[in-house]
């Protein structure tokens, strides 16, 4: 049997617990925060949106950028093997237009309390409170967990960084994992925002807080160029534009709106009719 040590007790970590374990491991997650799954808690507005139920090679066609580095983890893992997962230790899921997969009950309180009883079932050995955030500023020898994984050959240990990236850092994600694997000689590239809302600079726009539009399209330009457009639902907030449609642009433009560069956001609100079509119901209402 080997130790493993798990940073971070968010989705990533969970999982990677409850498997090291299966496994036949020790496994100890550290989590810096009071409780775990903290971020997870907030997804899909409180629901948590656990996968999609479509065909795996459809996940890929959805992939930004760099899709083959997936493939081993999509295959080893499929989204099937997910909602598998769910269903056996007892969470009952649902699935929704869009093939997007919730709890049935709705709350990602559900989700997170499935993967707590998991991990507790494997005996999983939970840190809460436990911040390993000072380490890469130091000599490895000088920081209990990370300094364990350089004698992992010696001890049968090993460690697993699943801190999460730099998103929503109220949540705990503050950058860590990318300071600890700097120090072990890895390149980091810069993050870039992606999956969020935009900022737009219309005077107007807090005015139209709250309203939510539906089977519209949205369309995003630089210059004349076209980067994004697709259809679906969006949101109007108090700073600009959210919903998915909005988060799942920003995919594709976030690089270039992190560079101060500012684009064109174009809104048809009924993109399945034509000008005609339009003018005829606006009269006939």
């Amino acid at each position: 049997m080997s130790k493993v040590l798990i940073v971070g007790g968010g989705a990533a970590g969970m999982f990677a617990s409850i498997f090291a374990a299966k496994n036949g491991n020790e496994v100890h997650v550290f989590e810096k925060n009071e409780k775990l799954g903290k971020k997870l808690f907030i997804t899909g507005k409180g629901r948590c949106n656990v996968t999609n139920a479509c065909d795996v090679d459809e996940l890929f066609q959805n992939m930004v950028s760099n899709e083959k580095f997936m493939y081993s983890s999509f295959y080893g893992f499929t989204n099937q093997d997910v909602m598998d997962f769910f269903e056996n230790a007892g969470l009952r899921l649902k699935t929704e237009r869009g093939n997007r997969v919730f709890p049935q009950s709705d709350h990602s309180s559900d989700v997170i309390r499935t993967l707590e009883v998991e991990m507790k079932r494997n005996g999983v050995h939970i840190h809460l409170y436990s911040n390993v955030e000072k380490s890469c500023r130091q000599r490895m020898e000088d920081f209990p967990i990370l300094s364990w994984q350089m004698e992992a050959k010696k001890k049968g240990m090993a460690c697993i960084i699943a801190t999460g990236g730099v998103s929503y850092q109220t949540t705990g994600s503050t950058g860590d994992g990318y300071r600890f694997a700097e120090a072990m000689g890895h390149k980091i590239t810069e993050p870039a925002p992606s999956l969020v809302p935009m900022n737009v600079r219309e005077e107007y726009i807090p005015a139209l807080m709250g309203l939510s539009l539906r089977n519209v399209q949205a369309t995003v330009y630089d210059g004349k160029k076209e980067l994004y457009s697709d259809f679906g639902e969006m949101l109007f907030t108090h700073f600009g534009v959210s919903g998915p449609l909005i988060i799942s642009a920003s995919a594709y433009v976030g690089k270039i709106l992190q560079k101060k560069h500012e684009l064109k956001l174009v809104i048809d609100l009924k993109p399945a009719l034509s000008e005609e079509q339009l003018d005829a119901r606006v009269l006939r209402e």
